[in-house]
Parts: C-alpha cells; sequence; structure tokens
C-alpha cells in the first residue's frame, strides 16, 4: 500500500507495534551516520512544523503568506495536504527557534535550512518565503522549495534546499507521496513541472499527479514511479523550446520500459491554470481526448519546421529513430518502426536496419 521497500516496511511495522528489530552490531561510524541522518530529519520536520504555525497563526503568515495561497485559488484543504508554510521576513527566526527548543546548529546548516556565515553566525536561507515541503515516499521531510513574494528582480525567484544526507533531488519527486495510492489505484503517473501544477491539479481531483520541480527528469525519479505503475502521461504547455529542451526525459522513459502518452495543453495556459478554470470531468475529458503518443507527438513537434527541408527532416527521422532505439522491449520496437514508417512515410526495412544500428552502437559503447 505504502510502496515501501522490503526494510522500510519492516522498520515501520516494528515502530508502530513497539517490537524490537535485533541487528548486527554496528560500528562507531554506522552509528554516527545513522544519528546524524535522523537528527537532519528531526530538524527538517521541526521546520515544517514552524512554517506552518508561522503561516496559521502569525499576522505576517495570514497576511502574505495565506493571502498569496489563496489568491492562487489554493483551498485550505490543499494547504494542509502538502503541508504549505511561510518563513518570515526575518534574519535568523528558524534558526533562534531551533536552538532554544534544543537543536543543533551543525544540523540546522548541514539540512541547508540556515547559512553560516565567515564569523561563525547562522541565518535562515528561507526568509521571506512561501515553503514547499519535499517529502520522501513515506512522508519524511528532506528538503524545501521556497517562493520569494518579492517584485525585487535581485532576489531569486525560488531557493531550493541544497543536496544533503537526506536529500538528493534527482531520486525525488515532489507530490509523490501525496500522490501514490492515486497513481497505483488509477495505474498511471502524471507528470508536471512545478509545485502549484501539482497542488492544483490535485485539488481540482486529478490525484496521480507528481513533479521533478523545475529539474530535467532523471533516471533515478523515474524509477521511483516505476515502483507505482508502468504508464507514464507528461503534461506540456505550449511553450515549444520548453517542449523542444524536455524531449530527453521522454526517451529515458521509454529506456525504462514505460508506456508514455503526452498531452499539450491549450495556448496559454500551464498545468496550475487549467486546472482551476476547469472541473474534475472536464480536465479527465481532456487528458483523455487530447493524449497522443510519444511518435505522434514527436513527429509533431520536430516536423513542424522541417517538412519542405530535407536535411531537417532527416535529422528529424534520425532523433525519432534514437528514441526508439532505447526501447528495451523488441515488440513494442517493432510497433514504434511500423508507425514511424506510416507517420513520416519512410520505408519501414530502411528504419528497422537504423535502429539496430543505434542498438549496436549504444552497446559498444556500453561495453
Amino acid at each position: 500500500l505504502e510502496q515501501m521497500s522490503y526494510h522500510d516496511a519492516l522498520r515501520y511495522l516494528a515502530k508502530k507495534y513497539h517490537i524490537e528489530i535485533k541487528e548486527h552490531e554496528m560500528t562507531d561510524a554506522e552509528r554516527e551516520a545513522v544519528t546524524e541522518r535522523e537528527s537532519m530529519l528531526a530538524v527538517s520536520e521541526f521546520a515544517l512544523q514552524h512554517f506552518e504555525h508561522n503561516l496559521n497563526n502569525t499576522d505576517d503568515g495570514r497576511d502574505i503568506g495565506l493571502s498569496y495561497f489563496h489568491e492562487r485559488g489554493i483551498n485550505d484543504a490543499a494547504i494542509k495536504k502538502f503541508r504549505l508554510g511561510y518563513s518570515l521576513e526575518k534574519r535568523d527566526d528558524l534558526a533562534s527557534t531551533a536552538k532554544a527548543k534544543g537543536y543543533n546548529e551543525k544540523y540546522l546548516v548541514d539540512s541547508g535550512l540556515c547559512i553560516q556565515n565567515e564569523q561563525g553566525k547562522i541565518y535562515d536561507r528561507f526568509k521571506g518565503r512561501v515553503m514547499y515541503p519535499i517529502l520522501s515516499v513515506s512522508g519524511k521531510v528532506l528538503g524545501f522549495g521556497g517562493r520569494t513574494l518579492r517584485k525585487d528582480k535581485e532576489v531569486a525567484k525560488y531557493v531550493n534546499s541544497p543536496e544533503s544526507v537526506i536529500y538528493r533531488k534527482s531520486y525525488e519527486l515532489y507530490g509523490l507521496y501525496q500522490a501514490k495510492q492515486a497513481i497505483v489505484k488509477k495505474d498511471k503517473c502524471i507528470l508536471v513541472e512545478g509545485y502549484m501544477d501539482v497542488i492544483s491539479m490535485s485539488q481540482s481531483g486529478i490525484e496521480n499527479v507528481v513533479a521533478s520541480s523545475g529539474t530535467s527528469l532523471t533516471e533515478g525519479q523515474i524509477r521511483l514511479i516505476h515502483r507505482f505503475t508502468e504508464n507514464v502521461t507528461v503534461i506540456y504547455d505550449s511553450d515549444p523550446a520548453g517542449i523542444k529542451a524536455s524531449l530527453r526525459g521522454i526517451d529515458m522513459l521509454l529506456a525504462e520500459g514505460m508506456n508514455i502518452k503526452v498531452v499539450l495543453l491549450p495556448e496559454g495556459d500551464d498545468p496550475d491554470s487549467f486546472a482551476q478554470n476547469h472541473s474534475t470531468s472536464e480536465i479527465e475529458e481532456y487528458l483523455a481526448a487530447h493524449e497522443q503518443d510519444f511518435i505522434a507527438f514527436k513527429t509533431a513537434i520536430l516536423l513542424k519546421d522541417a517538412e519542405n527541408d530535407p536535411h531537417q527532416r532527416s535529422n528529424a527521422i534520425k532523433d525519432i529513430v534514437r528514441s526508439i532505439s532505447v526501447i528495451p522491449d523488441e515488440i513494442v520496437r517493432s510497433e514504434y518502426i511500423k508507425e514511424c514508417s506510416r507517420r513520416l512515410r519512410a520505408d519501414e526495412q530502411m528504419l528497422t536496419r537504423s535502429v539496430a544500428q543505434k542498438i549496436a552502437e549504444r552497446i559498444e559503447k556500453e561495453a
């Protein structure tokens, strides 16, 4: 149900029912590593509760943070579900509160919640930002994304937790903790780009949605999805540059043996705005009506400006052949070659040879 690993499931159940797990005697180094990880998780959970308190129980939190979420159309149920928060516009609000509660400065810095200056003093990384916590599959707080509400161009719009012992962004997906049961139930994962895309879609009743949080999709994230389903629908807005830049992610999904569908939203819409302006049934109907397989989608994107240019057309065909070549299942590859031949009006045997050549080149390179 929770899609934990075997060992994590054992530990979870043992803790729940107060059963002692007898393990081998840890070395000092192993004990220290476990202590460090547990301490960083503890301070991250404290930070999350602190940001939630700020959002709901301080004047600035309500007037600035809560107002922002409400203006963006996010209701209180979704705010609670995704545990959104606010970091006060104060240099050391979290640092001083955490230290007063007995948390060690070292773990505040190591987890990326605080930054230490040359004089050794620590201050908050996320001050004056609305906070999006990044949770593990089992619900532990690993890191944060913080968005500034200031118009100052000198201030970065988003600040994210740095890599740490507990947070490796290439192995995490935003919203997976909230979405995992819906993904299993629907046997499909919908992939979007940002925090608000996930929250708005979930609030609108489309709960099997996760985001790569603005980073390019990685093998670690794809394998995480694969634990729950083989079916992925990638939603794009209508920005051609953004689509072309993210096509590599589709190839990586194909290489993992995933079944890929792609949906292009109407011009001017992203998943956040689309979800805010449509009912659950309207979104479901649109997705069902506009899902395309990756060959149809990639062909349309790559051949859009190349129909009368043989050189560009040739490059587009090579690009699609490379995508087909990464598919591990021979039968699926064969079907895609037929589809590619039909759509591109290209000789099927020539495409088959080209795909085989790409596979041979990759095997040789890997060897």
